[in-house]
């Protein structure tokens, strides 16, 4: 059922193109969303946000590449079908969760709960990198799906960290979240 979604995505040059630059652009491991990361905490402002978007990003690759996708070890669909042409590098690891989705929805969740502005704009860019997973034919929509929750777990669980621990912090003696 999941093989016959996948098989019915249009394939044009114009999406191919599409998807592969954001696959590009988010990077192997989602490297995007350290970079996004890293932006955010040079400026006092966006410093906590920035915090979060690490945290959540670490949070992901430590409990889902190298927990949840271990413990469940499925395989992803250019796996089982090798006959399909893949327009990327066929990948050896498992697919279930797709730690791209919840990269980019546990980093785009810690950006919308501190700016709702720019929450949104990520939002979309997390919607479409999700999407790239299965037109890329990577993974099945429940492995996005199950990144889709996961990442999403992670952004407020970070958020709500870095809120805790930075109102200890301002509590004692301030600090530089602040």
């Amino acid at each position: 059922m999941e093989f016959e979604f996948l098989y019915a995505i249009p394939r044009t040059e114009v999406l191919d193109t599409f998807f592969l630059t954001i696959n590009k652009i988010t990077g192997s491991y989602g490297q995007l969303w350290v970079i996004i990361a890293v932006i955010l905490l040079l400026f006092k402002k966006t410093r906590k946000i920035g915090i979060a978007v690490l945290v959540s990003y670490v949070l992901v690759f430590v409990l889902g590449q190298y927990g949840l996708k271990n413990m469940f070890s499925r395989m992803r669909p250019c796996q089982i079908d090798e006959t399909f042409e893949l327009l990327v590098s066929r990948p050896s690891s498992s697919s279930f969760p797709s730690t791209h989705s919840a990269w980019a929805f546990g980093g785009a969740v810690a950006i919308f709960l501190g700016n709702k502005k720019g929450g949104v704009i990520a939002l979309i860019w997390a919607a479409l990198i999700a999407f790239s997973r299965m037109y890329l034919f990577l993974h099945f929509p429940t492995d996005v799906l199950a990144g889709i929750v996961f990442g999403v777990l992670m952004g407020v669980v970070a958020t709500k960290l870095v809120e805790f621990i930075s109102k200890k912090i301002s509590a004692g003696k301030g600090g530089v979240y602040e």
